[in-house]
């Protein structure tokens, strides 16, 4: 019996083991066919490949220091509305345990309430108090609907329900508001417009005045909500949810209240990022692409962690944007994409419960 016990208890371990270095060799091999294609197709001098890769980028770095900073600007601005965006998932996993999938279109679908109010005829803040109300109205109808009806249910069968909400949302908001992009009313709600240009390093950075506008609503707002969920009586409630829900309902906290709180928090979340995301852009459903880089985020910083979150939106947004002015042109660019994805690989194959994830231990 002892010999036949043995390697099933080494099984698990191994079994990870071996997942793992396929994983790395996968990543490795990859790196190593984007390469060869690179040199093949003449991106890269056949010759040059290590020091076009590991030296050129960071000798244009310290030649060109006003460049880096713009870059690392573009970054953080575009990390800190990717942290706006994780921070919604956050706090319904933190709830619920749920993987809001449709996270991404409630940027979306928010927006384009907002911005078709305003078409039909709506002053401007009028038109946003009543989208805040349907964000609300979602919330309420996501808990009654989907939430209720699905408790103690599998994780996966919640997270199908989202996936059914993000078509539902796609289809409601295309007969409602039509499939074509719209422009986000950015003077109507009194945000500014024009660049600035900063002599810097001897040189020129230039400071989009929405993008400054956007980094400094989205981090009040990220502050705002964490000392909310950390000192305020709601806060501690969604943390003892989080913790466990029979013991939450054990001490009087009603699951249905912190859902739809959480749901409508999530709502204004989007709705914010979707204004922000509008200004920048427009629009349109294409946005919930840009949404889904929260799934990254979240790998890194932790799907629990709203310092995670934060955390991980300003090493994606970072990484991204460093990767594809330096490093682009050597694959031909675009690699703003996917480069996120792979950072987020590098995080699972190594500690996948994220930086501020707790390390889940199971005993065989």
């Amino acid at each position: 019996m002892a010999e036949t016990a043995a390697p099933a208890l080494r099984r698990p371990g191994l079994d990870s083991k071996r997942t793992r270095h396929l994983a790395i060799g996968g990543s490795i091999l990859a790196l190593i066919i984007a390469l060869v294609v690179a040199v093949q197709t003449g991106a890269i001098a056949s010759g040059n490949i290590i020091y076009n890769v590991f030296v050129d980028p960071f000798v244009l770095m310290v030649d060109a220091p006003d460049l880096l900073v713009q870059t690392l600007w573009e970054g953080l601005v575009s990390g800190v509305l990717y942290a706006l965006i994780a921070l919604g998932f956050v706090l319904i996993f933190k709830a619920s345990g749920v993987f809001n999938f449709a996270q991404g279109i409630m940027v979306v679908f928010a927006a384009l309430t907002l911005v078709g109010l305003h078409e039909m005829g709506v002053p401007s803040l009028i038109a946003l108090l009543l989208a805040v109300g349907v964000m609300f109205i979602l919330a309420l109808a996501v808990e009654r609907v989907v939430l209720r009806p699905l408790v103690n249910q599998p994780d996966i069968i919640l997270f199908m329900a989202t996936f059914g909400l993000t078509y539902f949302l796609i289809g409601l908001g295309e007969i409602i508001f039509g499939g074509n992009p719209k422009q986000m009313i950015t003077s109507e709600l009194f945000l500014p417009s024009g660049a600035s240009e900063v002599e810097i390093f001897g040189g020129s950075v230039r400071f989009q005045h929405i993008d400054i506008a956007a980094t400094v609503i989205a981090s009040v707002m990220i502050a705002g909500l964490a000392v909310f969920f950390s000192k305020t009586r709601i806060g501690r409630a969604l943390r003892a949810v989080a913790d466990s829900h029979k013991a939450a309902l054990s001490v009087g906290i009603s699951l249905n209240q912190i859902w739809v709180i959480v749901w409508f928090t999530a709502g204004i979340v989007a709705l914010v990022t979707g204004i922000m995301w509008g200004a920048r852009s427009d629009v349109s459903f294409a946005l919930q692409i840009i949404a889904l880089k929260a799934l990254p985020v979240l790998i890194l910083g932790g799907f629990t962690s709203i310092p995670g979150a934060i955390v991980g939106g300003l090493i994606i947004g970072i990484g991204e944007k460093i990767g594809e002015f330096y490093w682009g042109p050597l694959l031909g660019g675009g690699i703003e994409t996917w480069l996120a994805y792979m950072i987020a690989l590098l995080f699972l194959l190594f500690r996948p419960q994220g930086l501020f994830g707790e390390k889940i231990i199971e005993r065989v």
